[in-house]
C-alpha cells in the first residue's frame, strides 16, 4: 500500500520499527540484510510444514508473518494418505495453495514483499535483494533435506539422501499410505526385520515393488553414516509425531462438544497435541494413531470454518 500511494517515509518508518521492535541483530536501515533473514527463515518454515504434512490452505500475502511463524489458521489440514496435490480448502479450485506448491507460493509472497521495499532501496540493495530471491530454492532445498534426514534418523548429509527421501516418498504416493504414521512406524521396526504386521501402515507399503530398493539403500547409507540402531530409532522417535490434528478428531471433539456440551475430547486434543511425540494411551484407544475412519473421506474445509 505504502509503495502503490508513495508514502516512502512511512514506509521507511514501519520496515524501522520491525527491525528495532522484532529483528534487534539488524542495524536499522539494513533492509538488505532483513530481506536476507526473512527469506531464510521462511524457507525454514515451509521445509517445516512439509515435514509434517501441513497445508495452510490460504497462503495470500496477508496470512504470512514477517516473523516467519505460522499464522491465520484456517483451512488448514494436515495430509493422512501422503498426497502431494492436496489441497485443504475446499474453495480452491485450482490447487493454488496446495500442499505441493506451498513453496512456490512462499518464493512468489517473498518476491511481492522485495517489491514493497524496493522505495527504501538504492540500485545496489535493489541487485542485492534480488540475488537474494534467486537462491530461494536452494536455501529451501538444504531445509528440506535437513527436516526429512532427522525424519529417517540419517545423522548427517551424506551421498544418496535426495534418493532415499524421493524414493521413499514415491512409494507412499503411489500406495496412498499414511504420511505421518509411515515415517512414525518406520522408526519403530528393525530395518532387518520383514514381518510388519504390527505396523499398518508400513504393511501398505511393503509389497511396493520399490520397498525393498529402499530399505537397501536405507541399511546402506545408515552404515556409512555411522548411525547406530538406537540412535535411529530415537532420532526418528523425536522427529515424527505420534499424533497430528487430523480432522476427523476436530471433528469428533466439534460433535461431542455441540451435541452432547462435553468438552473433554477437545481438553484432550489440546492435551495430545502439545506433546504429540508421546503415546498417549486414551488417544490410543480412540484411534488418534490408526487409519482414519471410512466417514472423514467426506469432510472439507473452508475460510470459515
Amino acid at each position: 500500500i505504502f509503495h502503490r500511494e508513495n508514502e516512502v517515509e512511512t514506509l521507511k518508518k514501519v520496515v524501522d520499527f520491525v527491525i528495532k521492535h522484532n529483528y534487534p541483530q539488524i542495524a536499522t536501515g539494513d533492509y538488505v540484510t532483513l530481506l536476507s533473514t526473512i527469506v531464510c527463515d521462511s524457507a525454514s518454515l515451509v521445509a517445516r510444514w512439509m515435514g509434517v504434512g501441513f497445508a495452510h490452505g490460504v497462503l495470500n500475502t496477508d496470512n504470512m508473518s514477517l516473523l516467519s511463524v505460522t499464522i491465520d489458521y484456517g483451512p488448514f489440514g494436515f495430509l493422512d494418505a501422503y498426497e502431494p496435490t492436496f489441497i485443504p480448502n475446499h474453495s480452491d479450485d485450482e490447487g493454488r495453495y496446495s500442499y505441493e506448491n506451498q513453496p512456490k507460493i512462499f518464493k512468489w509472497n517473498l518476491n511481492r514483499l522485495a517489491a514493497a521495499l524496493e522505495p527504501i532501496l538504492n540500485e545496489k540493495e535493489k541487485s542485492e535483494t534480488a540475488e537474494i530471491l534467486s537462491r530461494f530454492d536452494a536455501i529451501y532445498r538444504q531445509h528440506f533435506l535437513a527436516v526429512f534426514r532427522r525424519k529417517l534418523g540419517l545423522p548427517q548429509s551424506i551421498d544418496g539422501e535426495s534418493r532415499l527421501i524421493q524414493l521413499f516418498l514415491d512409494i507412499l504416493e503411489q500406495k496412498r499410505a499414511d504420511f505421518t504414521q509411515a515415517f512414525r512406524q518406520l522408526g519403530q521396526i528393525d530395518l532387518s526385520a520383514q514381518d510388519y504386521s504390527q505396523h499398518w501402515a508400513l504393511e501398505i507399503i511393503k509389497s511396493h515393488p520399490n520397498f525393498t530398493e529402499f530399505i537397501a539403500l536405507y541399511r546402506h547409507l545408515l552404515t556409512e553414516s555411522g548411525q547406530v540402531e538406537s540412535q535411529r530409532r530415537s532420532m526418528m522417535n523425536a522427529s515424527n509425531p505420534q499424533y497430528i490434528l487430523r480432522n476427523w478428531m476436530a471433528e469428533y471433539a466439534i460433535r461431542k462438544a455441540q451435541l452432547d456440551n462435553d468438552h473433554q475430547p477437545t481438553q484432550h486434543l489440546l492435551d495430545i497435541l502439545r506433546r504429540p511425540f508421546e503415546i498417549d494411551d486414551k488417544a490410543e484407544a480412540l484411534g488418534y494413531s490408526k487409519s482414519p475412519p471410512s466417514w472423514a473421506c467426506s469432510l472439507r474445509v473452508s475460510c470459515s470454518s
